[in-house]
């Protein structure tokens, strides 16, 4: 570990891509997969920044698609370290497309990819701290020990072992389109 502390900015990254016909699917829409494989790239990027180390990638966490890309737009994504665990860095990254003719911009996703830093053995190693400068960086800290910790209660509450039929039962409501066989 190089420095023990450091601040978001000193980690961003910003990628940006004019979209192909290549990357299209049979509407002419950018693949999803492709979009997926840039932002793997990007996150990739700002965590190794910020430890100078090798990184992978240990999870993704909600992908919405809220737009769809067209073939011709330039796609921009923006990706900074939100989170440091000891040796994991939640990487928030937000994507825009840009209508190169009109101008115009639209938020297509927003996503979070944790990342673990890794040895030259493929050991996992610690990353430095955070520096937390403003209110918005304690938001985007604060949301990702959130997310954690929302993530590690929903894989406790629904372990094989630990699950029990009447939360299960209570979680399928009328309104779901689902029959119980059993």
């Amino acid at each position: 570990m190089k420095d023990s502390f450091k601040t978001s900015k000193e980690s961003r990254v910003q990628i940006t891509e004019l979209m192909s016909p290549s990357n299209s699917n049979f509407s002419g829409k950018i693949h999803g997969g492709h979009i997926l494989a840039l932002m793997d790239s990007v996150a990739f990027a700002c965590a190794s920044k910020h430890c100078q180390n090798y990184c992978v990638t240990a999870s993704v966490n909600t992908v919405d698609f809220l737009h769809p890309i067209e073939v011709g737009e330039l796609v921009s994504m923006k990706a900074q370290v939100n989170y440091v665990g000891k040796t994991s860095m939640v990487i928030g990254i937000r994507v825009e497309s840009e209508n190169i003719q009109s101008g115009k911009t639209k938020h297509c996703n927003s996503s979070y990819f944790t990342m673990v830093a890794k040895d030259d053995n493929g050991n996992s190693v610690e990353v430095p701290g955070l520096i937390l400068k403003n209110k918005e960086d304690l938001r985007r800290f604060s949301r990702s020990v959130e997310r954690i910790q929302n993530k590690r209660e929903r894989r406790d509450h629904f372990k094989a072992q630990n699950f029990e039929l009447e939360i299960g039962l209570a979680a399928v409501n009328n309104n779901e389109k689902v029959k119980i066989d059993f």
